[in-house]
């Protein structure tokens, strides 16, 4: 019988290829866009604990010195292409447990 492949994602922390079950998905949500194609409002960032939610994805472990270490990098500025506030990453800590 064939063996399920296991998805493996990279914490933006520590740069490990970890299974994608194991990890955390932080995810900014798609930008609202009117007729125009102009921005009404900028997608929020927030955690993705089920790993479903729509919008572009980045994965961290749950250890809070991995979060620490991408904000530190600025790994989910890249990732996402846009400036993220403080007040977003101390929620993130909250969330997991930081």
């Amino acid at each position: 019988m064939h063996q399920k492949k296991i998805p493996m994602r990279k914490c933006t922390g520590c740069n490990e290829m970890k299974e994608k079950k194991q990890l955390v998905r932080v995810v900014k949500a798609p930008d609202q866009v009117d007729e125009n194609g102009e921005i009404l409002q900028k997608g929020d960032i927030f955690v993705d604990m089920t790993g479903k939610k729509s919008g572009r994805g980045a994965y961290v472990c749950p250890n809070p010195d991995c979060l620490k270490a991408a904000r530190k990098a600025r790994r989910f500025e890249r990732a996402f292409s846009c400036k993220i506030p403080d007040e977003v990453y101390e929620q993130l800590e909250k969330q997991l447990g930081g």
